[in-house]
């Protein structure tokens, strides 16, 4: 399947999940049952210490994923053909272990509550199996006037 990023912003320069931003990091977020999921694959600049990544590595791909996350919870659930504009009103990322950057990092994140315009994003990024970090957000619909409402356009 295309992925969210591909099928509603192809022009996208966001530097975590932008398929136009060349010096980005291209993060593909694609719908799977009532999850969202990427595969992506981290390269040697990537590293914070000793062959593993760096925690705002990290951090950005987790936000991004929760982003579209949210926004395709919120097309499904307001039965929309394109998913809203949103933003990051809140996010903590949990670092449980070191995530190393010689394999591919699997992420994964469902919404676990929809308010409104809120969505409430739960999610986890396994590298070789392991949960090495751990995510929780609110993501917000953004209205008419505000600089993100036609990011996905």
């Amino acid at each position: 399947m295309e992925s969210l990023q591909d099928a509603y912003a192809p022009n996208g320069v966001c530097f975590g999940c932008g398929p136009k931003n060349e010096l980005g990091l291209r993060l593909k977020s694609v719908p799977a049952g009532e999850s969202v999921v990427a595969d992506w694959s981290p390269r040697p600049e990537h590293v914070a210490f000793g062959g593993y990544g760096s925690g705002g590595i990290i951090s950005v791909l987790m936000d991004c994923h929760g982003n579209w996350t949210a926004a395709y919870a919120l097309m499904k659930a307001r039965g929309i053909k394109a998913p809203p504009g949103t933003v990051t009103a809140e996010y903590t990322v949990k670092f449980l272990k070191p995530t190393p950057i010689d394999r591919p990092w699997h992420l994964a994140a469902w919404a676990t509550k929809t308010e409104g315009s809120r969505v409430y994003v739960s999610g986890e990024l396994r590298a070789d199996g392991a949960v090495t970090a751990a995510m929780t957000g609110v993501f917000v619909a953004v209205r008419e006037g505000h600089p993100a409402f036609d990011r996905w356009r």
